[in-house]
């Protein structure tokens, strides 16, 4: 009867067994076990400690600070969608300011990086000027 062979890997430290590969992963399974069984007690913990008194405010649906009474339709005035608008494009074109500004000092073509990023500037001061204009940006 042939003896079992005992699969190995040659690495450039030494010889690896199968075992030794497959141990470590059982100590990642172990410390996922463990990680769970930490969220389970924690959970059975508070369920257990917590008292439980039902009252029918806690009952009722609680909706962004808005007491759910009347219709289920409410009017929201557009000048805010339009601030989160522009906030958004802002934010959008300032991830473009960052990397050019860690890049600038480090790139060889200087000039050419700096009036492209005044034409980059341009725009967006022509689009907040053309906001301004419009009465986007009054809060009246």
């Amino acid at each position: 009867m042939p003896e079992p062979t005992v699969v190995t890997a040659t690495a450039e430290r030494g010889t690896v067994v199968a075992a030794d590969y497959f141990q470590s992963y059982s100590v990642v399974g172990l410390l996922a076990l463990v990680g769970v069984l930490f969220v389970a007690v924690a959970f059975g913990a508070g369920r257990l400690l917590r008292p439980v008194v039902p009252t029918p405010e806690k009952l009722m649906t609680y909706e962004c600070g808005v007491d759910p009474v009347g219709e289920g339709w409410a009017h929201t005035q557009v000048r805010y969608y339009v601030y989160a608008f522009l906030y958004v494009i802002f934010a959008v074109d300032s991830i473009f300011l960052f990397p050019w500004a860690t890049v600038f000092a480090a790139d060889g073509y200087g000039a050419t990086t700096l009036v492209e990023m005044f034409i980059f500037l341009g725009f967006l001061t022509v689009g907040l000027l053309y906001a301004y204009k419009k009465g986007v940006l009054a809060w009246t």
